[in-house]
């Protein structure tokens, strides 16, 4: 009988898999030790528990703080501070007590804040990591003598408390929780003055107030914007209907008592939502406008006309700009996504013409406005986006020498992006308000330009954010 013959034996080749500790699993409420390491990009202190990452709202780099976990995902946890067991010697007594957005970096000294925000835009280039990142020039951030009382525009929502008390103010940090605002010091004293003086009133003619959960009530928001060249302001009241109860009374009272308000309008955002703004606006007295200046230009501001929210960082950022841009009296211009004309307006002293556009009509009708308020004859502004109208100025014969482009939070349009790398303006300034999406452009960007320098400013004090300027120069083809 013929012998099976043996298969040999084979050693399975397993792979060795590397050793991973199990990440800890927090029980409800926990609460443990954490030393803080740095700040996250929206101003909250980081540091580590048992390898698991802790994001800890007002806590600062240094500290060791005692927290309780209030929400835990399965890489991340977050904590609240029970006591600081060690505190930064940056840390100081902020002027406001409230748990809202916009002071979220209030507990931190105000130099410690500057340096924090040319922090935020290394963190960025080194997540996306553009060509050459690590070489860039980073400028210590350009920020304000008195990082108080700058806001000249105050959007605070209106509700009724439990008790059937007016509050206006803002939402609680990451709820829905209105927390009303008799104080608020980053914003304009007038702002506040007309805003409580408007409450008072309000109280006093029993004017309907919206409530969300029945859809019911008509008052939802009060916005005041105060023109820092005039002392004046104007007052918009956004009601859920076309209909504002005691309106006339409301508006006598007003001129009585507030001389400084020039301008009343009405915005009807009917149902429920979450944006701010409906689509009608209506006049009510005076003006339809305030003015606002910024060195020698002019603007008219209508009641949802965008305008930098502190006036005295504009001319900084924009001063930036202009020395970035170095524009001659030969050279030609673009001003992306231009809203109202500010940037283009403002260094068109320099340039032989400067074209600008933007998608909203009214925007560019305000930018026709201020062209003409300003005396400026070397200007024009056309509705479109930049990546349609910049290739149809070219095919006409407008080539211009330098890009200016200041885009909204989410960065540029990819298209805009790929015309950009097309035609290789000579000159070239990027303003960020966001430097995750300014990061991520500058990836595409530095397929053609160098980064020269980022010159941070701080435009927001005491919030997280940050604005940057840019500045490029073009790559030699052969690089």
């Amino acid at each position: 009988m013929k012998e099976k013959q043996k298969t040999p034996y084979k050693k399975k080749n397993f792979k060795k898999k590397p050793y991973q500790k199990q990440q800890v699993k927090f029980k409800d409420k926990q609460k443990c030790v954490v030393t803080i390491k740095r700040l996250g990009i929206n101003g909250e202190g980081i540091g580590y528990y048992k390898r698991k990452i802790i994001f800890i709202p007002n806590a600062l780099p240094g500290e060791e703080v005692l927290v309780e976990i209030v929400k835990e995902e399965k890489t991340y946890a977050i904590g609240q501070i029970v006591k600081i067991r060690k505190k930064s010697k940056d840390r100081v007594q902020p002027r406001d007590n409230y748990d809202v957005g916009g002071i979220e970096l209030a507990h931190l000294a105000y130099p410690a804040q500057l340096a924090f925000k040319k922090d935020v835009v290394s963190q960025s280039l080194a997540k996306y990591q553009p060509a050459g990142y690590q070489n860039y020039e980073l400028r210590d951030t350009l920020g304000m003598d008195d990082p108080y009382q700058y806001r000249n525009k105050a959007q605070f929502q209106v509700r009724k408390n439990p008790q059937g008390e007016i509050m206006a103010g803002l939402y609680k940090q990451n709820s829905h929780y209105l927390v009303d605002l008799p104080t608020f010091s980053t914003q304009r004293p007038l702002t506040m003055k007309v805003m409580r003086t408007v409450v008072r009133l309000l109280k006093k003619w029993n004017v309907s107030i919206y409530d969300e959960k029945r859809n019911r009530g008509t008052l939802k928001t009060i916005v005041v914007r105060e023109s820092f060249a005039t002392k004046q302001a104007q007052l918009v009241f956004v009601t859920s209907t076309p209909r504002l109860e005691h309106a006339n009374e409301l508006m006598r009272d007003i001129i009585l008592q507030l001389p400084e308000v020039i301008s009343i309008m009405q915005n009807i955002n009917p149902g429920r939502t979450s944006l701010v703004w409906g689509d009608k606006t209506q006049h009510l007295y005076g003006k339809e406008f305030i003015q606002e200046k910024l060195g020698s230009v002019t603007f008219n501001l209508s009641a949802r006309a965008f305008f930098q929210m502190n006036p005295v960082q504009t001319k900084v950022l924009y001063d930036e700009v202009k020395k970035a841009l170095d524009l001659q009296p030969d050279e030609t211009l673009v001003d992306a996504y231009c809203g109202v004309g500010t940037i283009g307006l403002y260094v068109s002293d320099d340039a032989k013409e400067v074209r600008g556009m933007d998608i909203i009509p009214e925007a560019i009708e305000d930018a026709c406005e201020n062209a003409k308020l300003s005396q400026r004859k070397n200007v024009k502004y056309e509705t479109g986006k930049a990546e349609d109208l910049f290739p149809k100025w070219v095919k006409e014969g407008f080539v211009p020498d330098a890009l200016v482009v200041d885009p909204p939070r989410t960065g540029l349009d990819e298209r805009l992006i790929q015309t950009i790398l097309k035609y290789r303006p000579k000159k070239f300034v990027y303003v960020s308000c966001n430097p995750s999406t300014l990061a991520k452009d500058l990836v595409k960007l530095t397929q053609a330009y160098h980064v020269d320098y980022i010159q941070s400013v701080d435009m927001f004090p005491q919030t997280a954010r940050c604005e940057a300027v840019v500045k490029f120069t073009l790559k030699d083809k052969k690089d």
